[in-house]
């Protein structure tokens, strides 16, 4: 198969940047102007939903981690109370999300962070990215942490710096890449 150095059949190569924030901004972008935008938490997630959202979102950037979850699995990351999704919406229709975690009382990651591709080039990121900051450090952390990859939008890197996140670690990983017929049958399990 032709494709990038390190490229096999089933998987892709990343560098995976690891990004800290160790204290709150002490302002956040505001709402873009004319955009009829809501963002809100979802506490109860159906499965469905999130794959889908999770796939919209993250199907460019070869997301494929939740897809190997089996339903099980799936529901219990989404109904622990330590998990928050806030869904964003464009007059209406979903646009993008985040999930956030709470992995430790002193840390906060934001775990999935992105935009739809109907919404990407609106001037939406940098204002949503500081809602998710926000989110992050509502529960108080001393660090609220990120990881970003070579997979991800070329802007991704520069964006979490921009608004205050200070890269701390680098690593080479792969990324299992999903065929039609998996992705496929993630979706409609």
């Amino acid at each position: 198969m032709i494709g990038q150095k390190g490229e096999t059949a089933g998987t892709l190569q990343a560098t995976v940047t690891r990004l800290e924030m160790t204290h709150p901004p002490s302002a956040y972008p505001p709402a873009p102007m004319g955009e009829p935008l809501a963002v809100m938490r979802c506490r109860s997630m159906p499965l469905h939903y999130y794959r889908y959202l999770y796939d919209r979102v993250g199907r460019k950037w070869h997301w494929t981690g939740a897809f190997h979850l089996s339903d099980a699995e799936l529901e219990a990351q989404l109904k622990d109370e330590k998990t928050d999704i806030r869904v964003l919406y464009l007059d209406g229709a979903p646009a993008g999300y985040f999930e956030i975690c709470r992995l430790r009382p002193e840390e906060t990651a934001l775990v999935h962070f992105g935009l739809m591709e109907h919404a990407i080039g609106r001037g939406l990121s940098r204002w949503f990215l500081g809602e998710a900051i926000r989110a992050g450090w509502e529960t108080g952390p001393q660090k609220l942490s990120v990881e970003t990859c070579t997979l991800d939008h070329p802007a991704a890197l520069g964006l979490y710096q921009k608004m205050g996140f200070e890269p701390v670690l680098r690593r080479e990983d792969s990324v299992r890449k999903l065929s039609p017929a998996d992705r496929k049958n993630a979706l409609y399990r």
